[in-house]
């Protein structure tokens, strides 16, 4: 058992040159699972090194005690490892987002604070401040929002809990990662579901046309649903013309004016269906070309990926300005794809496997206003199935019954 002992700090004087009357401290001297002796020293109140000598027996009876001297590691000194099993499993696109979270938000807050330290309340302050600033930076805008900048947010608390789950498993720094709880969760900000954008397929034939060069790519965005990344890493050699397939196996990442070039965001590759007025032109395209040359190649350097337009003054937002579409982004030309599908009848299914998602149930999360007219066709379908009388044991209407009665 843990056992306490009181000591006295040695005297100190004061302005006058007299001694102080000495402090009283209080020190716990304790056993760790192993058998060594230890001790904590510092304690000002008798009562909180009894409860500290308690806390020390609980956790070593649950197996979950922790040396206190492992706590003196910062949040800094961990960072390096975690960023490095990171690169090593995530995307180039998603370790970046992480880096650069660490660097700006969460380095600058906590890189020189122990991780014994680290509470539950000075993690909520921490979230409060940052939604703070940025509704202050929304409402500079014009833009207030109460969930301003909530993916930022959101990003950089996840590197920090991530950071102290790994100081509990599997270091075993400190017993439990107190930046995780209820009540922290509750005070992140909600990330807003952006409104989908569809145009209709007169409004892609005059986008495609206006784009010039890049028409067949607009083309393929709308009709056959990749992401930008997706697109622009197919190869010749995905083109199945018999099949009028296209293989999507792969995703080139822009980071910065480079590209990375790793597998498809759900890490599988798919088989998407090419309408035969767009595989002729595909046709054309490709004509004569290596099997290993990219499809929609960079126009300057046909081995290097095509650059995303430019936000502002790219050719794909011009072409938007001339074809006097509604703004969309190319991204938005998958949404696109999505609804001309199911216009045309595809089912969720279907929808499914053209889009990539790992199932269904994704697909309607993601497009649930799409299917809102299978609800009138499912109404009419049973109209027309059991109305009219055919039902033999629908209850008729109140009135009906007391005309009957």
């Amino acid at each position: 058992m843990a056992t306490i002992e009181s000591y006295e700090l040695t005297p100190k004087r004061n302005k006058d040159g007299k001694l102080r009357k000495p402090e009283t401290r209080y020190m716990v001297r304790f056993r760790t699972p192993s058998g060594a002796q230890t001790k904590k020293r510092g304690f000002r109140r008798k009562t909180d090194a009894e409860a500290f000598a308690n806390r020390v027996e609980v956790r070593k009876q649950d197996g979950d005690y922790v040396a206190p001297s492992l706590g003196r590691v910062t949040i800094g000194e961990l960072a390096p490892d975690w960023l490095k099993m990171k690169k090593a499993s995530v995307a180039p696109s998603n370790y970046r987002t992480l880096d650069t979270a660490w660097r700006v938000h969460v380095q600058p807050r906590w890189g020189h604070i122990r991780i014994g330290d680290v509470t539950a309340e000075s993690v909520q302050g921490w979230i409060v401040d940052m939604r703070l600033a940025a509704q202050e930076r929304a409402q500079e805008k014009g833009k207030p929002d109460l969930n301003a900048g909530a993916t930022t947010i959101i990003r950089a608390y996840g590197v920090l809990a991530s950071i102290l789950d790994m100081a509990v498993e599997p270091r075993k720094l400190i017993p439990k990662n107190l930046a995780r709880g209820k009540l922290i969760s509750e005070m992140l900000p909600r990330k807003t579901k952006k409104r989908h954008v569809y145009l209709t397929a007169d409004d892609v034939a005059r986008l495609a046309k206006e784009a010039g060069r890049h028409e067949l790519l607009v083309t393929c965005l709308a009709y056959c649903g990749p992401r930008w990344g997706e697109m622009i890493a197919l190869r010749v050699r995905d083109i199945d013309f018999t099949r009028r397939r296209i293989t999507v196996a792969d995703n080139a990442v822009q980071l910065g004016v480079d590209h990375a070039e790793g597998p498809t965001k759900g890490k599988e590759s798919r088989s998407v269906p090419v309408p035969r007025f767009i595989l002729s032109q595909l046709a054309a395209h490709t004509k004569g070309r290596d099997p290993d040359a990219l499809v929609f190649p960079h126009p300057d350097d046909a081995t290097k990926y095509l650059p995303r337009p430019k936000t502002v003054d790219g050719w794909f937002t011009g072409a938007v300005k001339r074809a006097k579409v509604q703004p969309i982004t190319p991204h938005d030309l998958r949404h696109t794809c999505a609804s001309l599908s199911v216009s045309a009848g595809a089912n969720v299914l279907a929808l499914a496997r053209l889009l990539g998602h790992r199932d269904a149930k994704e697909t309607l999360n993601t497009y649930s206003d799409l299917f809102d007219d299978d609800l009138d066709r499912l109404a009419d379908a049973m109209e027309k199935a059991y109305g009219s009388g055919r039902a033999q044991n629908v209850p008729k209407p109140a009135d009906e019954d007391a005309e009957a009665a």
